[in-house]
């Protein structure tokens, strides 16, 4: 188990209690993921996040006016030169290390989306488990508009959130949403004011740090695993899974704290 943070050269992170918070820094270019090293910030947190077992939750925001703008579009022209298989070779060790960190990622993700989340921005957010949005957050799968494609899984990740149709609908139209309608349309689970997003983020991740942290783990696990499975083969991870919960000492402690009427103390063991 290790405290140490991990260095990083465009975003800060911080552990309060059991919260991390990983703070997207480079509003001179809109906290773009391409061009600056947020994509490598962001998975040396994801991969730190796993091996500290003192961190149970983990905030994403951004600093200054957006979330992120995604890909740089001024530096989008240079970046289609070469060969065509070294800009696949770019993406495989470029921005998809994203989705694939966080799809291995054990503690929950919640999204704090500060301003516009646009194209790899959104989804970004879109990979996190829980969204919450200012009033003053804006959505767009974009990628159309500028003739590609999500190049970061982005569809893979719409489609289980909002289903094939709508997922289609923004996709191909490229269409902005504002924070009401993201709400409405599932992709926000709250929307705030300004001033009260990171308070709104930290509520919630307070609430899920503090339950019995290997139980949250294990419970968001389970969460992505039904995403592929069958009924049987999750079923089987459900039996081997509680079976390791009911080995562990938090177990024992949430039994005796609920039948003590008090709060829990929990180690992570």
């Amino acid at each position: 188990m290790t405290t140490q943070l991990p260095e990083l050269t465009d975003a800060t992170l911080q552990l309060d209690g059991r919260v991390a918070t990983l703070t997207l820094d480079r509003d001179d270019v809109r906290n773009a993921l391409t061009g600056t090293e947020l994509v490598s910030d962001i998975v040396n947190t994801l991969q730190w996040a796993n091996s500290c077992l003192d961190a149970s939750v983990l905030i994403i925001t951004g600093a200054g006016s957006a979330f992120s703008a995604g890909g740089n579009v001024k530096t989008m022209g240079d970046r289609a030169k070469g060969p065509v298989h070294e800009l696949q070779r770019n993406y495989r060790l470029g921005i998809q290390r994203i989705p694939l960190a966080m799809q291995d990622t054990d503690i929950p993700v919640i999204a704090a989306i500060n301003g516009p989340a646009i194209g790899a921005g959104f989804d970004l957010a879109n990979m996190c488990d829980i969204r919450i949005g200012s009033t003053e957050a804006q959505f767009g799968e974009t990628f159309v508009n500028l003739g590609i494609i999500p190049g970061d899984g982005g569809a893979w990740f719409l489609t289980r959130l909002l289903g094939y149709q709508r997922a289609a609908e923004l996709t191909l139209t490229g269409r902005l949403i504002k924070a009401e309608e993201a709400k409405s349309l599932g992709i926000l689970l709250e929307v705030t004011e300004p001033g009260d997003l990171l308070a709104s983020a930290q509520k919630m991740a307070s609430r899920i740090a503090a339950k019995p942290p290997l139980a949250v783990r294990y419970a968001k696990r389970l969460l992505k695993l039904s995403q592929g499975q069958n009924l049987s083969d999750h079923l089987d991870h459900c039996s081997a899974f509680q079976a390791i919960c009911h080995k562990t000492e938090d177990h024992q402690e949430a039994l005796l704290s609920f039948f003590e009427k008090r709060r829990g103390v929990f180690k992570g063991q």
